[in-house]
């Protein structure tokens, strides 16, 4: 009863200096300041003052409402328009989907199309009227099924890709965009360019360089605990295997430049960093459970 009782003066502006301080210090503080700021954009319906005047003047009865009931109208007032903000907070703001280095997340959204997040990755979205405007924002990878319906758009900062209803694979990493079709189509574009991609098909933009390719597998390999690699650089090798792992990885190398091609576990880091020092000749130091050293032999 004390909590409402204060609540009740600070709508009213009743409180004391010492009073507000103390209040401001209370954990429900900032949820009701969050509820006051949402109160005070809502426009309450224009009516007439003199009509107004005139129908309580023509009543002839008159009503005294006690203190204790003025302050009960109003707690219940902040209850229904917490309600409401609760509302407005689930469905207009912006939801937030992520995976932390080394782990995974898969969650639905609100019309069943599924996602699969990779490591160090994250999505925005909101779910108002989703169905009507499927859009979302994505910042490292991600496996989709779509579910049929209007457009469906994968917004990330260096591209977006479009499609209707299918199972594709989108992935931006620094500066390099790669887009994989496993059913149906998709549409591509980056900077100036777009592309149609249809099944098996996929592309990569590196620093403006575009590298078309042809898959064979039905799904990405991340999601059997495998990555791809074709021909990649030891340093694009090392950035992927530290964010699948959760690990920092040191190189002592004079031959930076070799290209690696092969498939690496994303489920047994001693294996995979067996297979990087077979590949490049290393020599392994676990220097702590999550500091590696990679040198020459």
């Amino acid at each position: 009863m004390k909590e409402n009782y204060n609540l009740a003066k600070w709508l009213a502006g009743e409180m004391t200096q010492n009073e507000l301080d103390e209040f401001k210090k209370t954990p429900e503080y900032n949820t009701y300041s969050k509820i006051e700021t949402y109160s005070s954009q809502l426009k309450a319906p224009l009516f007439e003052e003199s009509q107004l005047y005139k129908n309580i003047l023509e009543n002839n009865k008159t009503k005294t409402i006690p203190l204790f009931r003025n302050w009960v109208f109003k707690i219940a007032a902040i209850v229904i328009l917490f309600i409401g903000v609760t509302f407005v907070m689930r469905n207009f703001v912006t939801e937030t989907k992520s995976a932390t280095n080394g782990k995974k997340t898969t969650f639905t959204l609100p019309d069943n199309s599924e996602v699969i997040l990779n490591s160090d990755s994250e999505i925005d979205y909101k779910k108002w009227n989703w169905s009507e405007n499927r859009n979302l924002f994505l910042k490292g990878e991600a496996f989709f099924k779509v579910a049929k319906g209007k457009r469906f758009e994968v917004t990330t900062p260096l591209g977006k890709v479009t499609v209707l209803g299918t199972q594709f694979d989108v992935k931006v990493r620094k500066n390099r965009f790669d887009v994989t079709c496993f059913t149906g189509k998709v549409k591509v574009n980056y900077k100036h360019k777009e592309i149609i991609l249809t099944p098996g098909k996929s592309v990569t933009f590196d620093n403006e360089l575009q590298i078309n390719s042809i898959v064979a597998h039905t799904k990405p390999d991340w999601l059997d605990n495998k990555i791809a690699f074709k021909k990649e650089s030891l340093k694009y090798l090392i950035d992927e295997i530290q964010r699948q792992y959760d690990v920092n990885i040191e190189i002592r190398t004079n031959h930076p430049d070799e290209l690696f091609t092969g498939k690496i576990p994303t489920d047994n880091l001693d294996i995979a960093l067996e297979i990087i020092a077979t590949a490049y000749h290393f020599k392994t130091m676990k220097v702590t459970s999550n500091k590696i050293i990679f040198e020459e032999k």
